[in-house]
């Protein structure tokens, strides 16, 4: 059993920042790769970043939005600077995990809401 955990979302005045944790456990041997969407109401899940043999951005966030790892914990971030109502989305945490069986898997969080006011 794999889980990922998110937190850190919240709601912050345009121009503000928020970062984003997503912790792993469970049954894990390797983690290929980690990122982040989001989706709105009525729109299809989108990438937000992601961190795997390279790193990728959205055209949207680039220069705004970092993604790190910390690969001892499992644990992915995002660190969101300059927010815009634009960015107002639930946000998942996303990971290619292969766990101790042998077998890899895509998993996501639960979700968590980012609120950003005008």
């Amino acid at each position: 059993q794999v889980q990922l955990v998110e937190s850190g979302g919240g709601l912050v005045q345009a121009g503000g920042s928020l970062r984003l944790s997503c912790a792993t456990s469970g049954s894990i041997f390797s983690i290929k790769s980690m990122g982040w969407y989001r989706q709105t109401p009525g729109k299809q899940r989108e990438l937000v970043a992601s961190s795997g043999d390279s790193t990728n951005y959205a055209d949207s966030v680039k220069g705004r939005f970092t993604i790190s790892r910390d690969n001892a914990k499992n644990t992915v971030y995002l660190q969101m600077n300059s927010l815009k109502p634009g960015d107002t989305a639930v946000y998942y945490c996303n990971a290619d995990i292969t766990n101790r069986a042998g077998y890899s898997f895509a998993y996501w969080g639960q979700g968590t809401q980012v609120t950003v006011s005008s």
